[in-house]
């Protein structure tokens, strides 16, 4: 089976680093799937913190990936690349991708694509890719979470944040976690947290200390940085895990290291988007062999804030970047 495409498709193109005006809409080639790869007609595209960052021109992406911002979507599989097994044209599918997902077709690695979850619409199931396949490798890997643990989530609110209550919560955990204002520490709420602490009106290191008996916490999933980590050593249990995945107040911290030795604290991190396409599909298995089947079984599903047209992925990103968002941004394609 095969199907007519085009020669060229729609897209937003960064014009040059700057602000979310740079973005424009632009025509490109249409993209041909290599060995391994499917050609996939984008339903809708998520927009994530990572594409901010690549339109300012401080996060480029990896070598051989589009230079199109969009690191997750969904879409319909129009095209096979070479080597493809357990895919068909017409299948309907979600995937992390390194670039490319602001347009009308990308190509994605067999292996990072995911079927959509049950009971998810097209725009919910591409909110679902870059949060989630974080979250289970910074969490529940790296972080080592279990059953009967405690995590502290900065950011709640956010795409991460709202995706690593849920998931945490699932899996038998105590979730606290930390927002901004009253409004994103009820969403927190509703979508499962124990605690949330709004960290303009209350010390969350006081606040954990007081809840938790002075035991502190299992695992603290952060993205805030600078003085927020040494913060977080203080209030982590015995054996705690300590996960960084972004710096919004910075990289450059200093660290008293008594506690972490004392308390045999572990400090680790990671990025997704430069890891080779074998270890992503590897996380992309796991997620299907223990993440999938919690969709339609339970409450589990992407909380998205606001849905924009391809074309208006400036206005997407400037919500991104007011921070007035809760839960995931997503960017729909007309077909």
């Amino acid at each position: 089976m095969s199907l007519a495409l085009p020669d060229s498709m729609r897209c937003v193109a960064i014009t040059e680093p700057g602000g979310p005006e740079v973005l424009r809409p632009a025509q490109r080639a249409l993209p041909v799937p290599g060995p391994g790869e499917l050609l996939v007609a984008v339903a809708a595209a998520g927009v994530n913190r990572p594409d901010t960052l690549q339109r300012q021109g401080l996060y480029n992406p990896p070598p051989g990936a589009s230079d199109l911002p969009g690191l997750e979507l969904s879409g319909t599989v129009v095209a096979l690349g070479a080597d493809v097994s357990g895919w068909a044209i017409g299948d309907r599918l979600c995937a992390l991708v390194a670039g490319g997902g602001y347009a009308e077709y990308c190509t994605v690695p067999a292996v990072q694509a995911l079927p959509i979850p049950t009971g998810l619409s097209l725009i919910e199931a591409a909110a679902v890719p870059e949060t989630f396949f974080t979250v289970w490798t910074n969490v529940f890997e790296r972080g080592g979470l279990k059953p009967g643990e405690s995590l502290l989530i900065h950011g709640g609110s956010s795409g991460i944040g709202t995706t690593a209550i849920q998931l945490a919560k699932a899996f038998g955990a105590t979730v606290f976690t930390t927002a901004g204002n009253a409004e994103k520490c009820a969403a927190c709420l509703a979508l499962g947290a124990d605690r949330a602490i709004n960290y303009k009106t209350e010390d969350f290191a006081a606040v954990i200390r007081e809840t938790t008996g002075g035991r502190g916490v299992d695992v603290v999933l952060d993205m805030v940085g600078g003085d927020y980590i040494a913060r977080d050593i203080d209030i982590m249990a015995m054996d705690g895990r300590h996960v960084s995945i972004a710096f919004l107040q910075g990289s450059k911290v200093t660290l008293n290291m008594a506690p972490v030795m004392m308390k045999r604290l572990t400090l680790t991190g990671s990025t997704l988007r430069a890891r080779p396409v074998a270890e992503k599909g590897r996380i992309a298995r796991a997620l299907r062999e223990t993440v999938w089947p919690l969709f339609g079984a339970s409450p589990l599903k992407p909380l998205v804030h606001a849905t924009f047209p391809l074309e208006q992925a400036d206005e997407a990103h400037r919500l991104m970047e007011s921070s007035a968002h809760i839960g995931k941004i997503v960017l729909t394609v007309a077909p």
